[in-house]
C-alpha cells in the first residue's frame, strides 16, 4: 500500500464510516490565519456539524485552536480588537504550519506544529486527536493540545476581554457549528440558554441542534448534539466561550479574564472531549455519554 502524502488530508473512522476530515494546510489568506483543522466532521449518519469559512465569520475554520492574542500577534483571524479603537484591521496575523506526524492512523493521529508569526516561532504545539465509538449513535472526538514557548522570554495569550472588550473572551479550542435557520440551543447540567452558560465554568456543555426538512425522513429529522466536556482538572477550570444567537460556536477559553502567562520552555495543556450524536440529547443522555467518552 502507498503511503499517504505528508500533507494530505487525514479522514477519521469510526467503525469504518468517515466522520471526520483534517485539513493539514488549508490554503488560505494571511488574514484569516491559516491552521489546520477539522471539516467536515459529521454524526454516524452523516449530517454536517461544522462549517468552514462561513460568509458570517470567514475566519472560523470547522474545529481546531485558534488564539486571538499570543504576545501581539493574532492566530484567530480576522479584525484585532485594540483597546479604545475596537476590532481594527491589522497586519499581525501568524501561522499554524504542520510539521510531522508522530503517528497517522485511520482513529487518530499525533501531530507537530510551529506557530509562528512575522517570521519567528512563538509557540510549538503537540497535537493528539482520536475519534472513539460510543453507541450507535455517537462517538466521541479527543482532542489534545500542548503549546510550548519556545521564545527566550516569558509570553502570555490573551482574547479580547482581557484586551477590553468584554465577554468576548474567545481563544483556544473552538468548535464553529453548522448555521441553521432556527438557532441550536446550549445547555449544561445545572443551566439552559447562551446568556445563562457563556462564562460557565461546567464539566460539560452541550450544543442541540435542530433538524432539517431534507431530512426529515432520517431516524433523527438531521437533529443533533455535541457535548463538550474538559477531561483535565485544568481544562474545567476554563470558562466556557458560547454563541447561538449570532452564529453557532463553542470554545474553551484560555484567556477569559486574565491573560494566561507561559514562561520560557514552559506548557500549556489542554483536553476536550467532545460527543458527537444524532438526534436532541436531554440533560441525562448527555452526561451519560459525557462518562462514557471521558472515562475510555
Amino acid at each position: 500500500m502507498t503511503a499517504p502524502a505528508p500533507h494530505s488530508p487525514v479522514v477519521l473512522r469510526v467503525a469504518g464510516r468517515p466522520v471526520a476530515r483534517y485539513v493539514v494546510r488549508p490554503e488560505l489568506p494571511a488574514r484569516l490565519s491559516p491552521r489546520p483543522c477539522l471539516h467536515p466532521v459529521t454524526t454516524l449518519a452523516g449530517t454536517a456539524v461544522t462549517e468552514l469559512s462561513p460568509a458570517d465569520h470567514t475566519h472560523h475554520l470547522g474545529v481546531g485552536v485558534a488564539v486571538p492574542d499570543v504576545e501581539g500577534h493574532n492566530f484567530w483571524g480576522g479584525r484585532t480588537y485594540v483597546r479604545d479603537r475596537g476590532p481594527t484591521e491589522l497586519d499581525d496575523h501568524g501561522v499554524q504550519w504542520h510539521a510531522a506526524f508522530q503517528l497517522r492512523d485511520p482513529d487518530g493521529f499525533v501531530e507537530e506544529l510551529r506557530w509562528v508569526a512575522s517570521g519567528t516561532e512563538l509557540l510549538r504545539e503537540r497535537r493528539t486527536v482520536a475519534a472513539t465509538p460510543l453507541t450507535s449513535a455517537a462517538w466521541a472526538l479527543d482532542f489534545t493540545f500542548s503549546l510550548t514557548n519556545v521564545t527566550a522570554g516569558p509570553l502570555s495569550i490573551g482574547s479580547p476581554a482581557t484586551n477590553g472588550r468584554p465577554g468576548a473572551a474567545y481563544g483556544g479550542f473552538f468548535w464553529r457549528a453548522r448555521k441553521q435557520e432556527t438557532p441550536p440551543e446550549a445547555f449544561t447540567a445545572h443551566a439552559r440558554g447562551e446568556a445563562a452558560v457563556h462564562g460557565a465554568r461546567a464539566d460539560w456543555l452541550a450544543l442541540t441542534g435542530h433538524g432539517s426538512p431534507r431530512a426529515a425522513g432520517s431516524a433523527h429529522g438531521g437533529a443533533w448534539t455535541l457535548v463538550f466536556a474538559g477531561a483535565t482538572d485544568t481544562t474545567r477550570r476554563d470558562p466556557w466561550f458560547v454563541r447561538t444567537a449570532e452564529y453557532p460556536g463553542v470554545g474553551s477559553s484560555l484567556a477569559f479574564a486574565e491573560r494566561l502567562p507561559i514562561p520560557p520552555g514552559g506548557t500549556a495543556v489542554r483536553r476536550i472531549v467532545t460527543v458527537v450524536a444524532d438526534g436532541r440529547l436531554d440533560r441525562d443522555e448527555a452526561a451519560a455519554l459525557v462518562r462514557k467518552a471521558v472515562t475510555r
